[in-house]
């Protein structure tokens, strides 16, 4: 049964689900797909085991009780780097979003705008 829907795309013409389809497919979207989870999942890993060790490690242990600097502790140290992190994986996935646009460009220009 032929379907009668169309998609619009951003900036371009409306798609059928059969064209969406081919291009899930084909092998630039499946490169695209690859490249992505290249970075989120090791990224995401390091985020979450990063996060999670300061509710752990001071619930469960007296580690990050240690002095750093005068009165400061290591469990602010690891909060004040939280904030770090999170602001250093906003730069880098910017940055790396640039790479994920040109790979979908690429994918569109393929199948024709």
């Amino acid at each position: 049964m032929q379907s009668n829907l169309q998609t619009p795309d951003r900036n371009g013409p409306k798609r059928t689900p059969e064209e969406y389809s081919a291009i899930a497919e084909s092998a630039y979207f499946q490169k695209l797909i690859r490249e992505k989870k290249k970075f989120i999942i090791p990224f995401t890993v390091f985020f979450f085991c990063f996060y999670f060790a300061l509710p752990i490690l001071t619930s469960y242990t007296t580690i990050l009780n240690q002095p750093f600097i005068g009165s400061i502790t290591w469990a602010w140290v690891l909060a004040f780097l939280q904030f770090v992190m999170t602001w250093a994986f906003c730069m880098i996935y910017y940055k790396k979003a640039a790479s994920f646009d040109k790979l979908s460009e690429q994918i569109l220009a393929k199948k024709g705008r």
